[in-house]
Formats: structure tokens, sequence, C-alpha cells
């Protein structure tokens, strides 16, 4: 199967991106894991690296390569054993510099999608409110046009890198009383007068910052709307399909870990005699969870295959994270079991791997709301276009 996606040329990124993570990162985690805060230095590093430019045009320092080197990319950060540096990373680059690279103009490029690409700037996406999760027609945070500014109040939760960016990709209304019609997004440093942000406590992916960030009266100019007034919402869901099949392709990728490592624990461990690897009830539940995580890996694939060819995949690609989420929490559920008392204990990976794979049915979209978009496509026969060709 991998020879119909993946070139020598993928293979040799493979095993690049490997090294670089057993070299420049591994031996960080367990310090950022326990500080919550991701050292600067690893972002020049990666940019350095081209990896925050991999989707990315060449005219911009990126690499403009195909959508199977992201997959590798986001395959090899679920390794590594910290989920949250993976979201860290991969939320820049492709929540925040993906509206950057689609929506902002030539200035907005050069000024910010250049350096993130080389990792001296960090990008959030800020869509999410305390009051309206997956609902973003419900969003309250406004945008009022006055003279040559927009003045921004309301409030974004659930932040990845909220409070480390240096910027962020801010989806606000306009025009309050248009609903998902009066949505726009903007661009805006950090630093300016009137945000404050509060460091979220998270259950798991404690190694990424995940903010609070409250805008009261914040003043950006004109020129920081991103693409037209008013089609915020259509910017949003078109991106939609890529951010669901990362969360897929993330899934499939640490359940693939997790077992992995619960294959190489059992052939250690023994009881009654023998190691455990040869007790059917493990092994036969073992190969369950392999085969539901190969059929999704298959499906990922072949969703980001025609992602790749510029289709429109917003049914896959739901169903992707969908299927990919659920089946990575039974797949870890499942493994850190079969350790037994060391798979309660934070000295293995199987611990963190259980808290960090609960987001999945979570972020980008609960499953419930997935559920319910597929119902209208499926049972309903409501077709979805692409909202910006």
């Amino acid at each position: 199967m991998n020879s119909i996606y993946f070139t020598e040329e993928h293979q040799l990124f493979r095993a690049s991106l490997q090294d670089f993570l057993q070299k420049e990162v591994v031996p960080h985690i367990e310090k950022w894991e326990k500080t919550g805060t991701i050292e600067r230095f690893i972002w020049k590093k990666f940019g350095e690296m081209g990896f925050f430019g991999i989707r990315y045009p060449e005219a911009y320092g990126g690499l403009n390569l195909d959508l199977f080197y992201t997959v590798i990319f986001l395959e090899e950060l679920q390794k590594i054993k910290s989920s949250g540096f993976a979201a860290a990373m991969w939320a820049h680059s492709y929540l925040a510099m993906t509206h950057l690279n689609a929506e902002g103009d030539e200035r907005i490029k050069q000024e910010y999608l250049v350096p993130s690409i080389s990792g001296d700037k960090i990008g959030a996406l800020c869509i999410t409110e305390p009051f309206g999760g997956s609902d973003v027609a419900g969003m309250r945070t406004t945008a009022i046009k006055k003279g040559d500014k927009y003045i921004i109040n309301g409030s974004k939760t659930f932040i990845t890198n909220g409070i480390y960016g240096d910027y962020y990709v801010v989806a606000a209304k306009t025009s309050p009383e248009l609903g998902n019609k009066g949505i726009s997004m903007f661009l805006m440093d950090s630093n300016l007068k009137g945000i404050s942000t509060t460091k979220l406590d998270k259950l798991g992916w404690r190694a990424s910052d995940t903010a609070e960030i409250a805008f009261d009266n914040v003043e950006i100019p004109v020129e920081n709307l991103m693409g037209e007034e008013g089609k915020g919402f259509p910017y949003i869901m078109q991106h939609f399909a890529l951010e669901r099949l990362i969360m897929a392709i993330n899934a499939h990728a640490r359940a693939e870990y997790a077992i992995e490592y619960t294959i190489e624990y059992m052939s250690q461990r023994e009881a009654f005699g023998k190691t455990i690897d040869k007790f059917q009830a493990l092994r036969h539940t073992l190969v369950e969870h392999a085969t539901d995580v190969e059929h999704c890996k298959v499906f990922n694939y072949a969703a980001v295959a025609r992602l790749d060819k510029g289709e429109y995949v917003v049914k896959e690609a739901t169903m992707a994270k969908l299927k990919s989420t659920k089946v990575a929490d039974e797949t870890i559920y499942s493994c850190l079991q079969m350790l037994g008392g060391y798979g309660y204990m934070e000295d293995y990976p199987l611990a963190r791997l259980f808290r960090d794979s609960r987001l999945g049915p979570i972020g980008g979209g609960t499953s419930e709301i997935l559920k319910e978009i597929l119902s209208k496509m499926i049972i309903d026969k409501q077709n979805y276009e692409p909202a910006v060709k």
C-alpha cells in the first residue's frame, strides 16, 4: 500500500524527519511536558529544516510538496510521546498558516507567512469561543469598522499557541445581524493593547499551551482584514476538510505507535512461565485493534490523495476524523490494559498517550457534530460544495 502513495523521496524525508526528532526534540520532551512551555529554539530549527514550509509556495520560502509529505510530518510527530508538542507544531503550520496563505494579501504573506515558514513567528488560529465550540456561526466576538480601523471585542478559548504565539488569525462578526454571513477573518499581533490571555490547565496535551484570549477594544488597521469582509465562514469551512484529515492521521498514527509499543512490551513481559504475547485473549484483542487501525489508515490515505488532487472531500474527511479518533481511543485503552499496572504509571508512554488521545473526538469538531454533518449529507442528501473556488 505504501508504494501507492509514498515514493523513495517520501521515505528519505521520513528517515530525515525521524532522525531530526530523535536528536533535537525527544531529549526535551519531558521538560516541555512538565513546564507546559515549548522553548523558542525548536521552532527556529523546524523552520531551518523546512518542516513548516512543506505545503507552501516556494516564493515565500516553502517547499511546495504534495500532501503525503504532510502525512509523514504528522505521523512521525505522533510517535515521540507528546501529542501536545505535535499539536503546537501542526496548529501553527496547518491552522494559522493555512489562512495566511489562502486569504492573506501580499503584504501579510511577506510580513507573517515568510517568518512563519522560517520559524521566526508563531501563529494561532482563534475561532472557538466560550459560548460556542463547534457552533462556529454562533460566535459573539465582533469587529466594528471605525474609519481606518476595526475595533475587536470578545473572547476565544481552547486556542493552541495562544500564550506564546506572535500573531492571531481571528474570526469575528463584522455584521452580527447576518449570522454566519457576517463573519470575517482578521490578523493581529498578540502584543496589542487590549489583549489578555489565560493559560488553561488541560487533561492532556501538556506540552502545548492552550489559552483563553480576551479582546477589549483591540484596534487593528483595516488592512489586516483577510480576504473579503463577510466571507469568514466560507473560508473556515473551506479549510475544515484538511483540519479533519489532520486529526484523523494523527489518530491512526498514535494508535499505531501504541500497538507497536504494546507488542514490544508483551514480547518481554512474562506471566505463568511464558511471555504474555502468547496468550490468545491478548493476541486476538491486539490484532482486532490492528485491523481497525489499518482500515482507518487506508481510508485516510485515500482521502488525502483525493484532496491533493483538488477534490472537495468534506464527507470523507469528516468520516475519517469520526472513525479514526474513535478507533484510536479504543485501541489505546486496550493497550494500556495490556500493560497492567505499568500502563497506569507515568513512566510508561501509554498513560500520557491515553490522556492525549482523548482530545481526538472533541477538538476540531466533536464527534456528535460530525455525525450530524454526515447525517445531513447521507440521509438528507444535502450536497456541500466548495465555498471558495
